[in-house]
């Protein structure tokens, strides 16, 4: 919570992932709190590069035939790459920790 308040997701993304094994492996898994709280973490974790894929996108656009638009290319596969190992990493939490020890109420 602390690092949510500061704004750090990066660092809160860490902790839910680190908390989200260690509960999984347990009958219980998260509570109703905790799934929100990993749920706002990996939120703002993406919607922080996809606004930065955002810009840079529009930058490329902008740069068409400029000497520049091969950094600016290449600098869009970072984040694009990063945008994808993160999503696989929750994707990996989600289906390994909650769904397959079932701990996600069909419901939700």
């Amino acid at each position: 919570k602390v690092a949510e308040q500061a704004e750090r997701f990066d660092d809160m993304a860490e902790c839910m992932e680190k908390l989200t094994k260690l509960k999984g492996e347990s009958p219980d898994g998260l509570n109703n709190e905790e799934r929100n709280l990993l749920s706002v973490a990996f939120k703002n974790v993406v919607g922080t590069r996809r606004s930065s894929w955002r810009v840079i996108s529009t930058l490329e656009q902008k740069s068409k035939g400029d000497e520049k638009q091969g950094m600016i290319q290449e600098y869009r596969g970072k984040v694009e790459e990063e945008l994808k190992s993160i999503c696989n990493k929750v994707l990996g939490l989600v289906v390994y920790y909650m769904i397959d020890r079932g701990n996600v109420d069909k419901h939700e």
